[in-house]
């Protein structure tokens, strides 16, 4: 069986915002640009240009913004080790 190389497990901090925003922003942009022009003549091209702008934009954007979200939620979430207070 043909094994694959692996990623060390530090490389997820910046590995999972650039699949997450590339799927998000695909869909997105694919959605949108649906809805104003349709299935029209260069879809894909228009689609794939769109995309690519919003992806530029969407993967920085969740680096800043994933830590920010994660921190604040923390202050909500009651992890298993910590003693009662």
């Amino acid at each position: 069986m043909n094994k694959l190389p692996k990623f060390h497990p530090k490389h997820l901090t910046w590995l999972m915002p650039l699949i997450l925003s590339g799927i998000m922003s695909g869909a997105i942009s694919c959605f949108n640009v649906f809805l104003k022009i349709g299935a029209a003549d260069g879809f894909l091209g228009i689609w794939l240009h769109a995309w690519m702008l919003s992806w530029m934009m969407a993967f920085p954007l969740i680096l800043i913004v994933l830590p920010l979200v994660r921190k604040f939620l923390m202050k909500f979430v009651h992890m298993p080790n910590e003693s009662a207070k």
